[in-house]
C-alpha cells in the first residue's frame, strides 16, 4: 500500500512535470515532449493507492489541465505516425513503427477477452462503433484484423481531418477498406444510427472533462439498442493523472458488468457495461457476490475470469456484480 510519503512524492513529481509540460511551445512530437511525457507515464504507472478525489482542489485543477495536455499530445503523436504510415504502400504492414503499438495489441486482446466473456449473443458482433477514433484508429484496426474478422467498424470522430488521415491507412487493404467506415460527426448528434451497433467503444479521450464524458454516456444510454454493449476506458490509481476516471455511478442506464485494472504497461482500465433492457431489479437470491480487491491478481487458470468487482465506496451502490465464475 502507498504511504502518505509516497503519495506526496508522487503528487510533487506530477506537478513538477506538469509545470515543465505547460511551458512547452508545442506538444508535437520532439525530444523534449517525448522525454517529459515518458517521465510522466513512468511516474504514474506503478500501482498506487492514491485517491484522486481526496486530493486538494488545486491538485485536482492541475490534474484536469494535465489530462487535456496529455490528450493534445496524444493527438499530435497519432497524427504524426498516421502521416508516416500513410507513406507506405500498405500502411497496415508497418503498424509496429508506432512506439505504443504493443500496448494496443495487449489492450485490444484484453478488451476482446472481456467482451467475449460478457457477450451473450450466439453470433459475434456484426457492427461495432468506435467513438473518438482519431487519426490512428489502432483499436478498430487491431480488433478488425485479429479478433472480429467479419464485423463492420464504424469510426466516429468530430475532426474531419483525423478521419481523412485514418481512412488512408485502411484504403490499400482490400479486406479492411470494405469493413471500416469513417463518420465526421459529433456523436451527440447521432441518434437512430446508434441502435444499429452491437458494441460501442468510447475512447478515453472523448470527454476529457468527466462532466462532458457523462453527457456522452447519457446520450448513448438514450439511443443505443437495449442490451447492446458499451466498452469504456478509464484509469485507476496514479494513472488517473493521465486519463479521466469513469465510475459506475456515471453509467446510468447501463448495467456495469466488469471493471478491470491492468497492472502492466497497459495504462487504461477497461469498463464493460450493458444497456438496460428493463429497469434493473436486485436479485436477492444471488448468492455469489464475489468481492475481489481492485487490482487483485486473479487465478491464472481462468483468463481474467471474474475481473475485479467493486470495492468500497462503490459497494454502497445497488450494483450487482453478477459475474459468472469460470469453472
Amino acid at each position: 500500500m502507498g504511504s502518505l510519503h509516497e503519495e506526496t512524492n508522487l503528487v510533487d513529481k506530477v506537478c513538477e512535470i506538469y509545470a515543465k509540460i505547460s511551458k512547452l511551445e508545442t506538444l508535437k512530437p520532439s525530444k523534449d515532449v517525448n522525454t517529459l511525457f515518458t517521465e510522466l507515464v513512468v511516474a504514474c504507472i506503478p500501482p498506487s493507492s492514491i485517491s484522486i478525489a481526496t486530493l486538494p482542489q488545486s491538485i485536482q485543477e492541475t490534474r484536469s489541465k494535465l489530462i487535456k495536455l496529455c490528450g493534445e499530445a496524444e493527438g499530435h503523436l497519432e497524427a504524426h505516425f498516421s502521416t508516416l504510415l500513410a507513406s507506405f504502400t500498405n500502411p497496415l504492414h508497418h503498424l509496429d513503427v508506432f512506439p505504443y503499438y504493443n500496448n494496443y495489441l495487449k489492450l485490444s486482446q484484453l478488451e476482446f477477452d472481456i467482451l467475449n466473456q460478457h457477450y451473450t449473443s450466439k453470433q459475434p458482433p456484426k457492427r461495432v462503433a468506435f467513438v473518438g477514433s482519431g487519426p490512428l484508429p489502432l483499436t478498430s484496426i487491431v480488433l478488425a484484423l485479429y479478433h472480429l474478422k467479419s464485423a463492420e467498424f464504424h469510426n466516429y470522430d468530430i475532426d474531419h481531418s483525423a478521419n481523412i488521415m485514418a481512412s488512408r491507412l485502411v484504403l490499400p487493404d482490400p479486406d479492411l477498406s470494405g469493413r471500416m467506415f469513417f463518420h465526421s460527426t459529433d456523436i451527440m448528434e447521432v441518434t437512430e444510427d446508434l441502435k444499429e451497433y452491437d458494441v460501442i467503444f468510447l475512447a478515453a479521450l472523448v470527454g476529457m472533462d468527466i462532466n462532458d464524458k457523462v453527457k456522452v454516456i447519457e446520450h448513448l444510454a438514450k439511443h443505443m439498442a437495449p442490451r447492446a454493449i458499451l466498452m469504456l476506458r478509464s484509469a485507476h490509481g496514479a494513472r488517473a493523472f493521465l486519463y479521466p476516471v469513469v465510475e459506475p455511478d456515471h453509467l446510468q442506464g447501463f448495467e456495469v458488468l466488469s471493471i478491470f485494472h491492468p497492472q502492466d504497461e497497459v495504462i487504461n482500465s477497461v469498463v464493460i457495461a450493458r444497456k438496460d433492457s428493463l429497469p434493473l431489479e436486485v436479485d436477492h437470491d444471488h448468492n455469489h457476490h464475489h468481492k475481489l480487491e481492485m487490482g487483485s491478481i486473479l487465478p491464472s487458470s481462468c483468463k481474467y475470469c471474474d475481473f475485479q468487482a467493486f470495492n468500497n465506496p462503490l459497494n454502497k451502490m445497488n450494483i450487482i456484480d453478477d459475474f459468472e465464475m469460470d469453472e
